[in-house]
């Protein structure tokens, strides 16, 4: 397996705005009941006390998505990963409004809570808008290179899907050329509406209606795992 260490470290700012009273007190009650436990091997039993489908969402950004999953699925439990602290506390104020009891948040890298699920153990992954990492002396820190996906072909069950959403023309291009460097996964697109066109079952991100508004073009990816 290509080696991960790519991405080991995280990018970026972990904290924008400071946050309101009613936040913190989310990040001091609520994410200390929803939190992936920090050591040991992890699996549905572990995290939601039976053997429910499991799903991961790599950088849930402000929690749209993650919510929006976790409430027309409550039978599923999804694993949510996010290293910034405001996104966290956007997934938070969804799972108290919304009362989900079936969403579990990392406050960090998804690398180090997907190595500790079981081989073959997830019904999705998703990535949605990544950050791309546009200049080419950076792209080895992008999700989208062998030795994530090696990870994550690694714990989806055959059949099983990885989708992946950018509105970013670069990662676009580099994301269809590594993926099709791969014999793990098959690209689901017949034609341009099924990679132009959002999915009914993919709920809109800020981000992409973001996008949308600035006139740039969004790409729906949808990979099987061999």
């Amino acid at each position: 397996m290509n080696d991960p260490v790519t991405i080991r470290r995280l990018y970026g700012r972990r904290q924008g705005h400071k946050l309101r009273q009613g936040q913190a007190a989310l990040v001091e009650e609520l994410l200390p009941r929803v939190s992936v436990p920090e050591d040991g091997a992890l699996d549905a039993a572990t995290l939601f006390g039976d053997d429910r489908p499991l799903e991961v969402e790599i950088g849930f950004g402000a929690g749209e998505h993650l919510a929006g999953q976790a409430e027309a699925r409550p039978g599923t439990g999804f694993i949510g990963c996010e290293p910034f602290l405001n996104g966290v506390v956007g997934a938070l104020g969804h799972i108290r409004d919304r009362d989900l009891g079936n969403v579990r948040l990392h406050m960090g890298d998804a690398l180090e809570v997907l190595e500790r699920l079981p081989d073959a153990s997830l019904g999705r992954v998703y990535l949605l808008h990544p950050d791309p990492w546009p200049k080419a002396r950076h792209a080895k820190r992008r999700m989208v290179n062998h030795g994530p996906l090696d990870v994550i072909a690694a714990k989806l069950k055959p059949g099983a899907e990885f989708r992946l959403g950018t509105d970013d023309p670069t990662y676009c291009r580099w994301s269809m050329m590594v993926m099709n460097q791969r014999s793990d996964f098959v690209w689901t697109a017949e034609g341009p509406q099924d990679f132009l066109s959002r999915p009914a079952d993919w709920p809109e991100t800020r981000y992409e209606r973001k996008a949308r508004r600035q006139g740039h073009e969004v790409w729906y990816f949808r990979y099987i795992r061999q």
